[in-house]
């Protein structure tokens, strides 16, 4: 009997494997938070980058010629951009703006890339800002590309755009996917099960 029990066991955890991975996939967000002060301001000077309004579409479908489309914008914006501080272009301690003359600091490279990828025909609701902690602690700003695979992650610190779930950071908040405007908080359990096994 306890044989039989451990195969129905088995065949019911593989039945659940790829749900659980295409779950996993995904970022899980828990609601509306504040919008970065860089944002709000961005959105003041081009206020139409803020009003992209998607209504609860399904993510963009993943192609070769999609992927491919992605890493070369990836490439581009990490290769023609440099980093520099905003302290060092504007002297003010944050400002978020399109790339100027070849430099910028991580949200303009996030903005670029969103702006190409839309140019590309990505949907706005797709490609949203998202707010991450790096393992020294220090904050950051990728691009997440939401797609029928799951959500991907374009990175200046890193040159290869890899799934969420494969990066360190910690994920903080992200544009929600229905308006560009609005901000929502992510709940990355990744941390989570980390934090768990570390207090026992």
């Amino acid at each position: 009997m306890g044989h039989k029990i451990k195969i129905l066991l088995s065949a019911a955890a593989l039945a659940l494997a790829p749900q659980i991975a295409s779950a996993n996939s995904f970022m899980v967000s828990t609601g509306r938070t504040t919008q970065p002060v860089g944002h709000y301001e961005f959105c003041q000077q081009v206020p139409v980058e803020c009003r992209q309004v998607t209504q609860a579409r399904q993510p963009v479908e993943l192609t070769r010629k999609l992927w491919a489309k992605i890493v070369d914008v990836n490439n581009l914006v990490n290769t023609m951009v440099a980093p520099r501080t905003d302290r060092e272009i504007w002297g003010v301690e944050e400002r978020w703006s399109y790339p100027t003359k070849g430099i910028g600091d991580c949200e303009d490279y996030v903005l670029e890339k969103r702006r190409l990828l839309m140019k590309a025909g990505i949907p706005a609701g797709n490609l949203m800002i998202t707010v991450v902690r790096q393992p020294n602690g220090d904050g950051h700003a990728v691009l997440t590309a939401r797609t029928s695979l799951g959500d991907f992650v374009l990175d200046n610190l890193e040159p290869r755009v890899l799934a969420w779930t494969d990066t360190e950071y910690r994920y903080l908040k992200r544009q929600s996917d229905q308006n560009s405007g609005v901000w929502v908080s992510i709940e990355d359990a990744r941390q989570v099960a980390v934090g768990s096994v570390r207090s026992n």
